[in-house]
């Protein structure tokens, strides 16, 4: 009888289990069309133009148009509905990130238009109508997710996976897209340097997609061709954030949510004084590094050979400060005992799996150099920096990781509810006084000094009640004494607050530092500073193409890794 009753029960379950399959499925072959024909592009494969690539992106982004239309329509008509929102999902930090990495975007679609007007004589259509539907289709989307990011949905649930999954790929081949065009743009500035570094034995082939006819206007083209250029890593940021955006909210359909009161956790400067100096020192010092390397690289051998020696030695002192921080971090939680939540949360759980297999794009890299600087037979002096480098590269996101992961699977510390009690004792001369601060000064740390701090509870003579986890004690103060005397259970906790507050201050430094850290570590690559190119020791051992493709593979993970690291490295300040 008892498994005659739970069998129904079991098979409901069958039908949303085989539409989560399926849309996955529809996802993954959506992608894999879409990267199939980027890469035709990429390598001018017969009958195959940038205008296919380009109408099958704009007919993507058409469908998930027509949904979020069709989402935000339904969802206006049942606003009065109560609906279960996930609280970890979509955090306001985010949704700021997120929108500002869009309005940069919309300021590239707009070169786009600009430079297809200035070529309309020989681009086809669908590179004019491209940036125009992208804009577009980047409003909706921030608008979407601003406003249905924590959503839960319960009811349509099969064709919402598939409208939501849709969505999640038609973002990634965005990206994708973004990160190809982009990368194709680097490696023909990077072979044009190989000369000056001495590498001549190596092939010089541009592959260029410049237009074959002449601009109307010289100097907005110019603007346009290289302003584009400067924007993509912010265009293709904003589209692997949407995506995992959209991941978090697919995996959060149908699924029942335990409700439970979140605390909020905002984003404070107080505390943080020392890491945030030491961090925007490292942020300052990197700008000046990037922009100090991109004009001296290529200009002779002898100023790309120091621009190189100058980066790495840079990157080498950044990356040991951060690895003693997160190793400062992670002893510090091991003198703690405090519990891992391990509850049920698609956010945390992405954000942890993407921390490591993101950093599987860099530790490629890194071990590619570590063997070409083993396996070389002649070494240029600046490349031996590079070793170091790639040893601590290696070895600063096994301890990044670790504390990152760590925190937001820490659960926050629970206030006991004694601690909340105010003790009121009487005083002579009718005036009655706290005992203690209030618990908000407690746990912030601060403790009033003089009796015109304290705040004047009542007026009269009454009797002290103090609580503590035996029970309750009674004390009745000398009519004489003026004085308030602490016990020393309260001295206890005094004792036991302060070494609390000092190592949350702690961690909060470690990481705000971090944070600036690894957003002064994306910076170089994003922009064009990426000695992975520029140091020719790889193209040597590995061949010239081979190596490239390593690169052009990696490259994306490793720079999508420090702005992931830095979002998360921000929700763990917010939350210490």
């Amino acid at each position: 009888m008892e498994q005659a009753a739970g069998c129904p029960a079991v098979g409901g379950s069958y039908p949303q289990k085989n539409a989560e399959i399926l849309s996955s499925q529809y996802g993954i072959n959506l992608f894999l069309a879409g990267l199939l024909l980027t890469f035709a592009w990429a390598v001018h494969a017969v009958g195959i133009s940038k205008s296919h690539l380009l109408s099958y992106l704009i007919t993507l982004m058409l469908i998930q148009l027509l949904w979020m239309l069709w989402y935000l329509c339904r969802s206006c008509t049942q606003r009065r509905l109560i609906r279960d929102k996930d609280t970890h999902a979509g955090a306001r930090w985010l949704k700021c990130g997120i929108t500002l990495f869009a309005v940069i975007t919309l300021i590239l679609d707009s070169f786009k238009i600009g430079y297809y007007i200035d070529f309309s004589n020989c681009l086809s259509p669908t590179e004019g109508i491209f940036p125009v539907t992208h804009a577009v289709h980047t409003i909706l989307q921030v608008y979407f997710l601003w406003c249905h990011a924590k959503d839960v949905i319960q009811s349509f649930k099969t064709l919402e996976r598939f409208g939501v999954i849709h969505s999640v790929f038609t973002n990634l081949l965005l990206w994708t897209n973004g990160v190809l065009t982009e990368s194709k743009h680097q490696l023909n500035e990077h072979k044009e340097r190989l000369i000056t570094l001495g590498f001549g034995n190596i092939t010089i082939v541009l592959d260029d997609h410049a237009p074959q006819c002449n601009c109307t206007t010289t100097t907005l083209c110019s603007i346009f061709s290289q302003g584009i250029y400067y924007l993509y890593p912010f265009n293709i940021e904003y589209h692997i954030l949407a995506s995992t955006m959209l991941y978090v909210l697919w995996k959060n359909i149908g699924r029942k949510v335990e409700h439970h009161q979140q605390n909020k956790t905002p984003f404070k400067f107080h505390g943080i004084t020392v890491g945030m100096i030491f961090g925007l020192i490292v942020l300052t010092s990197t700008i000046a590094i990037v922009v100090v390397y991109l004009i001296q690289i290529g200009g002779s051998k002898i100023k790309s050979e120091l621009a190189l020696t100058m980066f790495y030695l840079h990157a080498i002192f950044v990356l040991a400060l951060m690895c003693t921080a997160g190793v400062v971090a992670l002893l510090i939680y091991r003198l703690e005992d405090r519990s891992l939540d391990n509850s049920k949360n698609p956010a945390r759980k992405l954000d942890a799996e993407l921390l490591v297999g993101t950093a599987a794009g860099s530790w490629l890299l890194s071990w590619g150099s570590i063997l070409a600087i083993i396996c070389a037979q002649g070494h240029p002096q600046y490349t031996w920096y590079n070793l170091p480098y790639s040893v601590l590269v290696i070895i600063e996101k096994y301890i990044q990781n670790l504390f990152i992961i760590e925190s937001i699977h820490r659960e926050q510390e629970k206030v006991n509810e004694d601690i909340k009690t105010l003790r009121i004792v009487t005083i002579s001369r009718g005036s009655t006084l706290s005992l203690t601060p209030l618990y908000k000064e407690i746990y912030n740390g601060r403790a009033a000094r003089d009796s015109s701090d304290i705040p004047c509870l009542f007026k009269g003579s009454i009797r002290g009640r103090e609580n503590d986890g035996a029970g309750a004690a009674r004390e009745e103060m000398s009519p004489d004494n003026s004085l308030v005397m602490h016990s020393a259970s309260d001295f206890s906790f005094y004792s036991r607050n302060s070494v609390t507050n000092n190592k949350r201050r702690i961690l909060k430094n470690i990481a705000a530092f971090l944070f600036l850290c690894n957003l002064s570590l994306w910076i170089p690559p994003a922009f064009g500073c990426r000695p992975e190119y520029d140091n020719g020791l790889e193209e040597i051992v590995f061949g010239f193409e081979p190596w490239i493709i390593v690169v052009n593979l990696a490259m994306p993970f490793s720079i999508f890794y420090r702005m992931h690291s830095a979002a998360s490295l921000f929700e763990v300040n917010c939350k210490t």
